[in-house]
């Protein structure tokens, strides 16, 4: 993928949030599951740096598969201000290549492969991270960020 896909998620009052028109530049990053320890963490230290990216004027969008109820709910326990996208029908997981094969106890299932991506002013993917391990991972996407 080169640049932002022309596809549309849901915001938590359900309304359709067009991921190419959305400002620019922008970081768009993939969760697992919402209320879950390191989805939760990496939450709250997005939303812990929002005036940072809104400083360097960087747009941030979290995304997941859950429902935009539970975004909501999400966001009304941890007091989050990281904007959140439903993406239940998985297109966004598909065109990013987020959905896949991962594994717990040796059981094996599909699922969301935490990753994020940044997108400078022409909405061309400017970097990626995959595998992504929380600590320390929304200080180093804004880094990034503010060197574009």
């Amino acid at each position: 993928m080169d640049a932002i896909p022309d596809l549309t998620l849901v915001d938590p009052r359900g309304a359709p949030v067009q991921l190419a028109a959305l400002p620019r530049p922008l970081v768009v990053y993939f969760y697992p599951k919402d209320d879950t320890t390191g989805c939760t963490r990496e939450a709250q230290d997005f939303s812990a740096l929002a005036a940072d990216f809104a400083q360097a004027g960087v747009a941030l969008l979290g995304v997941s598969k859950d429902s935009p109820k539970r975004h909501g709910n999400f966001i009304a326990k941890y007091g989050l201000t990281v904007p959140l996208a439903s993406d239940e029908d998985g297109a966004a997981c598909e065109a990013f290549g987020v959905w896949v094969e991962k594994s717990m106890y040796g059981r094996k299932y599909m699922g969301i492969e935490r990753a994020t991506f940044l997108f400078g002013k022409d909405g061309k993917l400017a970097r990626e991270w995959r595998k992504v391990k929380v600590a320390g991972h929304a200080a180093e996407v804004l880094e990034a960020a503010q060197g574009l």
